[in-house]
């Protein structure tokens, strides 16, 4: 099922383990972040983890999860708490800020994995927390 999918996902972000969560993906699994580049295929999204988990540390809190009645496309909504570790980029300075933020994601499910994630949270509210 779908949720017990999501929900496994998520556990295993909670626990930092990016080799389980590229498990449930599909090869050719697409990532449309919030803000930034669509990225396609599990290498990328690998990648995008290892970048994530040293900028940031962060846990999903009180996922709730929706799904399509074919199982085919499912969302969750939950409440994201982070430190930010080290300066991504361009954005502002890191010297362990935190922050919590609402998030949005959308999957499509193929075969019982996940073929797109796509999430999204309003960035303005991030940058004022951490400013």
């Amino acid at each position: 099922m779908s949720i017990d999918l999501l929900r496994t996902y998520y556990d295993a972000f909670n626990r930092g383990d990016a080799a389980a969560m590229l498990n449930l993906l599909t090869d050719d699994v697409v990532h449309e972040p919030s803000q930034g580049a669509v990225r396609a295929g599990k290498a990328a999204f690998a990648d995008f983890l290892a970048h994530m988990n040293r900028c940031y540390s962060e846990q999903v809190i009180a996922p709730v999860f929706l799904t399509s009645p074919d199982g085919e496309r499912a969302a969750a909504e939950f409440q994201l708490e982070g430190h930010y570790l080290e300066t991504d980029g361009d954005l502002p300075p890191a010297s362990g800020q935190t922050y919590r933020l609402r998030v949005g994601a959308f999957f499509a499910i193929v075969d019982g994995r996940i073929a797109r994630v796509s999430n999204h949270y309003n960035l303005a509210d991030w940058l004022a927390q951490i400013g």
